[in-house]
């Protein structure tokens, strides 16, 4: 059973990267749904497993997207990011991207 964050961690992360790192969102599920032409994403969950993106095609329809921490399980609110992080980093090196520097 994966770790469950509370409701305002989730609340916090999701409302983040949905509208400071939008564009984030949108290289990790192009990188990670399996070849999938996607128009737009957004996060929609996260658990001590993996996170969840709701991705659109560029068709119009929506797929759930869930991948998994790469770090593997956590419990821990600063690991999210962390994982996030690493999440991007990954889609940055799958798409060809150069990944910008993280504060």
């Amino acid at each position: 059973m994966p770790y469950e964050f509370d409701d305002s961690v989730v609340a916090g992360v999701l409302h983040h990267m949905n509208v400071d790192h939008a564009d984030d969102s949108l290289l990790i599920t192009r990188a990670f749904a399996g070849g999938l032409d996607i128009a737009s994403a957004s996060m929609t969950g996260f658990d001590g497993d993996g996170g969840t993106w709701q991705a659109v095609t560029a068709d119009g329809s929506a797929n759930e997207l869930r991948v998994p921490w790469p770090g593997g399980s956590i419990s821990e609110r600063p690991d999210v990011r962390r994982q996030i992080v690493a999440l991007y980093d990954e889609a940055c090196r799958r798409l060809g991207v150069e990944p910008r520097a993280h504060a």
